[in-house]
């Protein structure tokens, strides 16, 4: 049990890790958790990951709405904002977002469990757009636990089969 326990809190430091620097791969170590340890119970794993990695999106997410403070070198220079097509589009694409709700979470669940497009993309976007934090984290956390739920299963499944 104890174990278990250990698996667990790595896993989650892992998925942290991974939803804040796209170069660690959760995924990598989900098969190779999952085809090492097999005492792990996969929804377990699953849920562990997903907690994990909507926690280390929220960064990013906060961000984008402009709640958390950004080193200066990644902040935008402040300079006399003009109206052109840029803006126009930003306004535009908040205000589909606000009208379309149903459309905005499927475009976030969507991301959460193919990654097309890329979640941290969609994540940044999301905030951006001002999409409701509710919205952001049922779609994002059950996208998520879809995704390494069939992960965390398919080594086992595909083993079976064979």
């Amino acid at each position: 049990m104890l174990a278990v326990i250990g698996l667990l809190s790595t896993t989650f430091g892992v998925a942290v890790a991974s939803a804040l620097m796209p170069l660690i791969s959760v995924e990598l170590f989900v098969i190779g958790l999952v085809l090492k340890g097999p005492e792990v119970p996969w929804w377990a794993l699953a849920l562990v990951i997903a907690v994990g990695q909507i926690a280390g999106k929220m960064l990013y997410f906060y961000a984008a709405r402009g709640v958390v403070r950004l080193p200066a070198f990644l902040r935008r220079r402040t300079e006399a904002k003009t109206k052109g097509r840029w803006s126009a589009w930003i306004e535009r694409f908040r205000d589909t977002c606000r009208k379309r709700p149903l459309w905005t979470g499927g475009v976030l669940l969507v991301s959460a469990i193919a990654s097309l497009p890329p979640f941290a993309a969609i994540v940044f976007v999301a905030g951006w757009a001002k999409v409701p934090l509710s919205t952001f984290l049922v779609t994002g956390f059950v996208g998520r636990f879809l995704r390494f739920g069939v992960l965390a299963v398919a080594p086992g499944a595909l083993v079976a089969w064979m």
